[in-house]
């Protein structure tokens, strides 16, 4: 609490929405996992494959009609919070208008998408589902985007724990039943998952929207977009006034994630494809694909939890502080934002090499999986900075500079898929994954250094969490060693404990270092 009580109100409520977020986070992957882990152990690694290959389709549509329009309500409420109610029913409006567009599109175009786009027909029969989950998923976005605008983020983080928990709640009971009458289960039983937490999230937040609605903060003047304050009924905007504006920040957006999730889904749907051309047969390559989507990479992307978290507040949070002009919060915040991803994406370098065996074999029951974990896990340094450094650079309204970086970035790891995989197969993927994913931090850190000149200190950022770890690993090995409290434990409890363990000495260094500076 002391140290809570020294930030400004400001930093106070960022860190508190952050770890309010983190921990909704954390939770839903915690339970992701047992249901990741339950999928591989009942449609296998190639139903894995086949479901993770249905979902560019789904990114496309969820990045033009909920995406961009959640991201533009949230930095538009953010400078205009006495306006946010206006501005949450017409995104809403625009926002379901063109969700219900594109589900009916998908629904019927299911057998052409999977046949020409997909290169899969087995695909065919599962679109219709994921398209009508495409009007919740935009629905509960925009709920969200009002939340975040208004610097309110418990509706947004339990959201996700309902959306989750009404998943599995949905396979599990559907799963046992159809065990129960003797019937296969396929991939269909996921994708009547994924539609029943798409719902269950939109109905959570609009009953949150309407027992818990964000208090509007009142605006005594006009703002820089003509808008009125709240003696002219603010509240009661015409549509058009307000639309103009949200479109002018929504439409770039969309555009840029338009491209960037066609780009994403050309890379996912080549993948497969590939992998046939470097040896493979056809079950075996999806086999490959679901292993690398389905068990590896949601390990690597688990801690991702806590910086996600940083970016969703970090763009309005920098918007308001650009609006007003207050540059040295701007770089109080990218310090922070630097410091706390290269600690995470360090940690989790060690952890992932030293247990990423362990987590493959003992939790999905694939040692290929723990090897991909392995490799991947260099990824996460430049995977949290380009994160979070991407979204300071949207919320300073560089949205066109994260989009040519975005851009370079995945038509570099296309290149990989399309030259690299024949020859080399799965590694060229994860090295070109590598190499953009460091590409692009490196990118977006120069050029927020030149919009915002910020110091960057190697010892503080780089060498002093590279030095606790090794510290870390060598108390860890050495408690293991003498006291082998953990061994005869399940695998999963013993790793967890063994990571849990390996944290604590690590974040324990690091608070003592900065009291130790702090008291200094």
């Amino acid at each position: 609490m002391n140290l809570l009580s020294q930030l400004s109100p400001k930093k106070r409520a960022f860190l508190t929405g952050t770890l309010l977020l983190t921990a909704s986070g954390f939770a839903c992957r915690v339970l992701g996992f047992f249901y990741r882990i339950f999928l591989s152990r009942t449609i296998g690694a190639e139903g894995l494959g086949l479901y993770n290959l249905m979902h560019p389709v789904f990114g496309i549509c969820f990045a033009l009609c909920a995406g961009s329009v959640q991201t533009a309500m949230s930095q538009y409420i953010a400078s205009h919070t006495s306006k946010g109610r206006s501005i949450f029913r017409t995104g809403t409006v625009l926002s379901m208008g063109m969700s219900l567009v594109l589900a009916w599109l998908i629904c019927r175009n299911a057998r052409f998408l999977a046949t020409q786009v997909l290169m899969e027909p087995r695909c065919g029969e599962f679109l219709p589902l994921l398209g009508i989950s495409v009007p919740f998923a935009a629905a509960h976005a925009c709920v969200n985007g009002y939340y975040y605008g208004m610097q309110k983020s418990r509706v947004p983080a339990f959201s996700q724990i309902a959306e989750q928990v009404v998943r599995m709640g949905v396979v599990f009971a559907i799963a046992g039943y159809w065990t129960g009458l003797g019937h296969i289960i396929t991939v269909h039983l996921a994708v009547m998952g994924h539609l029943a937490g798409e719902a269950a999230s939109a109905a959570f937040t609009f009953l949150c929207l309407w027992v818990y609605p964000p208090q509007e903060t009142p605006a005594r003047d006009r703002d820089r977009t003509g808008l009125p304050g709240p003696g002219q009924a603010a509240s009661g905007l015409a549509f058009p006034a307000v639309a103009v504006p949200l479109l002018a920040l929504a439409l770039p957006l969309m555009a840029n994630r338009l491209v960037l999730n066609v780009l994403a889904s050309l890379e996912a749907i080549w993948i497969p494809s590939r992998l046939q051309m470097s040896g493979l047969t056809a079950g075996d390559a999806l086999a490959v694909y679901g292993v690398l989507t389905g068990m590896a990479l949601p390990f690597i992307l688990f801690p991702s939890a806590i910086t996600n978290s940083m970016a969703v507040l970090l763009l309005p949070s920098i918007a308001q502080d650009q609006a007003a002009g207050r540059y040295q919060s701007i770089l109080s915040s990218i310090a922070m934002s630097l410091r706390y991803s290269m600690y995470m994406g360090i940690f989790s370098i060690g952890v992932f090499t030293l247990f990423g065996d362990t987590l493959g074999a003992g939790v999905f029951h694939n040692e290929t999986a723990g090897f991909y974990i392995q490799v991947l896990a260099w990824l996460c340094p430049f995977l949290y900075l380009s994160t979070t450094m991407g979204s300071i650079l949207n919320g300073l309204g560089r949205t066109q500079t994260t989009f040519l970086h975005n851009t370079t970035a995945l038509v570099v790891r296309i290149g990989f898929v399309y030259f690299g995989i024949p020859r080399y197969g799965i590694l060229a993927l994860l090295l070109g994954m590598l190499f953009c994913e460091i590409l692009l931090a490196l990118l977006h850190l120069c050029a927020l250094h030149k919009s915002i000149p910020f110091t960057w200190n190697a010892w503080e950022m780089i060498v002093k969490p590279c030095v606790f770890l090794v510290i870390s690993i060598g108390i860890y090995y050495f408690v293991e060693e003498m006291f082998p409290y953990a061994r005869g434990f399940p695998v999963l409890a013993e790793t967890a404990l063994g990571i849990g363990s390996l944290g604590a000495c690590y974040g324990g260094l690091l608070l003592v270092f900065h009291l130790t500076k702090k008291g200094s």
